[in-house]
């Protein structure tokens, strides 16, 4: 098992909710060109107009912007197809968006094909070409590998431990094609959960306030001591913004860097969290944990974990019975399924075998899981 340990309230806050958002990259704006930005006199939002806060806010730009990078992408047939952002993360490393850098619709190349060029530019003007060094689609995160990045734009460190809701963090990106802004704001919400591929979710992410539009994604949002919260995925509507979390990032960077790729966590089972039916019809006197509807065949939990045998009708609805319902995982006590989400993604890997504690057939029981690795995402 990884090494890493989730503070049991990360995993209590996990249960809170979940919150989708909707993911896309910039298409370009007309009138924008490579040898220009678009000017924007009010790129630096100030939210809070005291003096004081105005000095703390733009210090932290200061100290970040340079770090901070305009993607462009560009397909051999249409030419430029859309732009992001990007920061620096370790010498000549870029991390970004997956859904920046690939075709993940397929409007122009197969589903989940990196785009033929892709350049970037940094705060000075300097146009660099970027190769892809590795891509994950479910965890929405890509590295870029650019030669020769300006002195300025060093790597920005990230947040050694987690965000708080009400923290203030910055927004920093080139939303709309308008280069270097910022928006502020604060954490709103903790451990949503985010739409992937395959109808997997992106776990532990951060809600914010910050005004976040299209071509933000990929960029940062920083807390007021310059570093890394998260990575900036979605605006999903007024006042609604989302991030990946750096303590997602931590995982899946190094291992893109390495191999190109990251292997993730599975399973082999279909979940949703106890509802007070499901609770009803397995007889349990609390809705918490996490019910398995189906086992899929030769999966990892095949033989290991029982899903529905039946089902019954409470209130008119039918709810599926005599699956097990998982209460805990690695002695984590495990409430919803955004909580087993957030344990598989930070602390496990494929390989290890992990004691998983369930209520089947009304007794608690413990059986021994031994992960396996999830499906390509655009097979």
């Amino acid at each position: 098992m990884g090494s890493e340990q989730l503070t049991r309230r990360r995993l209590l806050a996990a249960a809170t909710g979940v919150a989708a958002g909707v993911a896309g990259c910039n298409t370009p704006r007309s009138g924008t060109s490579e040898s220009g930005n678009v000017s924007n006199p009010a790129a630096t939002e100030l939210l809070n107009t005291t003096p004081e806060s105005q000095s703390v806010y733009t210090d932290v730009y200061r100290r970040t912007i340079d770090s901070v990078v305009l993607i462009r992408v560009y397909a051999d047939s249409r030419g430029r197809v859309g732009e992001g952002s990007g920061f620096v993360y370790d010498d000549r490393y870029i991390v970004t968006n997956e859904h920046v850098v690939t075709d993940t619709r397929g409007a122009v190349l197969e589903p989940g094909s990196i785009f033929d060029e892709i350049r970037v530019q940094f705060t000075g003007g300097q146009w660099r070409a970027a190769e892809v060094v590795g891509t994950d689609a479910y965890s929405d995160l890509a590295v870029l590998d650019v030669q020769s990045v300006p002195d300025s734009a060093t790597p920005l460190s990230l947040i050694g431990g987690e965000v708080a809701i009400g923290q203030p963090v910055i927004a920093i990106g080139n939303p709309l094609g308008y280069t270097g802004s910022m928006t502020t704001g604060a954490v709103s919400g903790v451990d949503r959960s985010l739409p992937a591929r395959n109808n997997f979710r992106i776990p532990d992410a951060i809600q914010t306030d910050a005004p976040v539009n299209p071509g933000n994604s990929g960029g940062p949002l920083v807390t007021l001591d310059g570093e890394v919260a998260g990575v900036i995925n979605s605006g999903g509507g007024d006042n609604i913004g989302f991030a990946i979390s750096a303590a997602l990032m931590k995982r899946v960077v190094p291992s893109l860097i390495e191999t190109g790729d990251y292997e993730h966590s599975f399973m082999g089972v279909s979940l949703t969290s106890v509802t007070p039916s499901i609770a009803e019809a397995e007889g349990l006197s609390d809705a918490d944990g996490v019910y398995i509807d189906d086992v899929r065949p030769e999966g990892p939990a095949s033989g290991v974990l029982q899903g529905s045998t039946g089902d019954t009708t409470i209130d008119g609805v039918r709810v599926p019975t005599g699956g097990d319902v998982i209460v805990s995982m690695g002695g984590q006590p495990v409430q919803s399924q955004e909580v087993l989400s957030t344990y598989l993604a930070l602390v496990t890997s494929p390989g290890d075998t992990i004691p998983v504690e369930v209520i089947r057939d009304g007794r608690r029981t413990t059986v021994q899981l031994t992960l396996g690795e999830r499906p390509e995402p655009y097979a």
